[in-house]
C-alpha cells in the first residue's frame, strides 16, 4: 500500500506475471542498453584532457558542455515520459532513442570546434533522456513487486556503471592515448546499434492492464507537475535528484581535470581511478537496491549520500598511496546506489501505477534540469576563478544536503510496509 497524490491509500499494482526467465532477460537487456547510454554520455568527460587542448575549451565551456546534455536530457526525460504514458508505446520509443544517441556519439567524434561539440551533446541529451523513464516503467509492469527495488537498481545502475563508469574511462582513455580521441568516440557509437536490434527482437510491449490502464478513480487522466509534487515523496525525490545529479555531473566533468592538473596524475592512472567509481556503483546497484527491499528505502537514502563526503575530501587531502585513494573513491561513490531509489523506485511506489513513467520522468528530469544543467556551469565558472578545487567543495555541500533531505521521506518498500501491518487475530 502507498499514499496517493490525493491522500488516499492506494495499492501498488502487481507486475504482469511473465515468466521468471523473461523478467531476468528484460532487466539484463535494459540494463546493458542504459550502460551503453552512459558509455556515450560519459565519454566526453573522460576524454576531456585530450579534447580540451585541441579545441581550445575553457573550464567554463567544459561545464557548459555538461550542462547542455543535461538540459536536453531533462526535457526529454519529462516529455518522452508523458508521451510514453499517453500513447502506451514503450518498445518503439526505446529502440528509436537508442539508434539516435549512437549517431550523436559519432558526430562528437568529428567535432572541430566547441560549437559543433555543443550541438552534438544537445542532440545526444534529446536521444538519451527518455530511455530510463521508459525502461523503469517496463520493469515496474513486468517484474514482481517483491523484487522491484533490486530490478530497478540493476536496470539503472548495473550496466550504466559497469560500462559507463568502469569500462569507459579505462577503454576510452587507452584508445585516445594510442589512436586519438576521435577514434574513441567512434568506438562508443557502435554498441548502441547492437542493443537496438536486441531490444527489437526480444523485448515485448507491456500489456495495458499491467501498466494500470484499467484503473478507475481520481487518478484517471494525465498527472500534472503540480499534482505530482503534492505527493511528498515525489517532491523530496525530485529535490534529492537536483543535489545528487549535481554531485555526479560535477564529479564526472571536473574530477579527471583535477586529478591530472592538480594532483599531476598521468592519464592512465586517472582513467583507472575514475574506473573505480564504476566498479563501486556496479556493486552498489545490486547491494543497495536489494538491501532496500529488505530494510527499507528511507534508511539507505539517508546514510549513503552522507558517506559520499569522503570522495571529494579524499581527492583533495589524502596524501597516501594511490591504492588508498582507490579505496576512498570506491566507498565514497557508494551513494550512486541510491539513484534508482529516488529517481524511480520510491516515486513509482508513491503514485498510481498508470502514472509511473510520468513521475519517474519528473524526478529524473528535475534532477537533470536543475542539477545537471546549472551545477556544471557554476562549477566551471568557479574553477576558472577560484581553482579546480572549487567543484570538489561544491560536491561536499551537495551530498550533505541530500542526506538531510531524505529525513523527510515516507517508507514505500512493500516488504517493510507489510511487516508494519498488524496480523489479523
Amino acid at each position: 500500500m502507498a499514499v496517493g497524490v490525493w491522500g488516499k491509500r492506494i495499492s501498488i499494482q502487481p507486475a504482469a506475471q511473465k515468466s521468471a526467465t523473461y523478467q531476468v532477460v528484460l532487466v539484463a537487456i535494459l540494463s546493458i542498453n542504459f550502460g551503453i547510454v552512459f558509455f556515450d554520455r560519459n565519454s566526453l568527460n573522460f576524454l576531456m584532457p585530450f579534447v580540451q587542448p585541441e579545441l581550445g575549451i575553457s573550464n567554463t565551456q567544459v561545464g557548459i558542455l555538461a550542462s547542455a546534455l543535461s538540459l536536453t536530457w531533462a526535457l526529454a526525460a519529462f516529455g518522452i515520459g508523458l508521451v510514453s504514458d499517453y500513447t502506451g508505446s514503450r518498445k518503439g520509443l526505446l529502440v528509436m532513442a537508442t539508434l539516435a544517441f549512437s549517431a550523436c556519439s559519432f558526430v562528437s567524434g568529428i567535432a572541430t570546434s566547441f560549437l559543433m561539440m555543443l550541438g552534438a551533446r544537445l542532440l545526444m541529451g534529446v536521444a538519451e533522456g527518455g530511455i530510463m523513464p521508459i525502461s523503469q516503467t517496463m520493469i515496474a509492469a513486468e517484474v514482481a513487486p517483491r523484487h522491484r527495488g533490486l530490478a530497478m537498481g540493476v536496470t539503472q545502475n548495473f550496466g550504466s556503471n559497469l560500462l559507463g563508469s568502469f569500462v569507459a574511462p579505462v577503454l576510452l582513455v587507452a584508445v585516445a592515448a594510442t589512436y586519438g580521441w576521435r577514434h574513441a568516440f567512434f568506438i562508443a557509437a557502435a554498441p548502441g546499434l547492437i542493443a537496438a536490434v536486441l531490444m527489437w527482437l526480444i523485448v515485448r510491449e507491456p500489456r495495458a492492464a499491467s501498466l494500470g490502464a484499467a484503473q478507475a478513480g481520481p487518478t484517471k487522466g494525465s498527472l500534472s507537475l503540480l499534482q505530482a509534487f503534492e505527493e511528498r515523496n515525489v517532491l523530496i525525490c525530485a529535490l534529492m535528484g537536483v543535489l545528487l545529479v549535481s554531485y555526479l555531473v560535477v564529479c564526472w566533468a571536473f574530477m579527471p581535470l583535477y586529478l591530472t592538473k592538480v594532483r599531476q596524475m598521468d592519464s592512465q592512472t586517472m582513467g583507472w581511478l575514475m574506473g573505480t567509481l564504476g566498479a563501486s556503483a556496479t556493486l552498489g546497484s545490486v547491494l543497495v537496491s536489494a538491501l532496500s527491499d529488505r530494510i527499507g528505502r528511507r534508511p539507505l537514502m539517508i546514510a549513503m549520500p552522507l558517506i559520499g563526503v569522503i570522495l571529494p575530501l579524499g581527492a583533495m587531502y589524502f596524501e597516501g598511496s594511490v591504492w588508498g585513494l582507490v579505496a576512498i573513491f570506491f566507498v565514497g561513490w557508494g551513494l550512486n546506489g541510491t539513484l534508482p531509489l529516488f529517481m524511480a523506485t520510491v516515486p513509482s511506489e508513491s503514485v498510481e501505477a498508470r502514472h509511473s513513467a510520468t513521475v519517474i520522468g519528473i524526478c529524473m528530469g528535475t534532477g537533470e534540469f536543475l542539477g545537471g544543467v546549472l551545477s556544471p556551469s557554476a562549477a566551471g565558472y568557479a574553477a576558472d576563478h577560484i581553482g579546480l578545487q572549487a567543484p570538489l567543495w561544491i560536491m561536499v555541500g551537495l551530498t550533505i544536503g541530500a542526506g538531510l533531505l531524505a529525513l523527510g521521506l515516507r517508507e514505500t518498500a512493500p516488504r517493510v510496509l507489510a511487516r508494519r501491518v498488524p496480523s489479523a487475530p
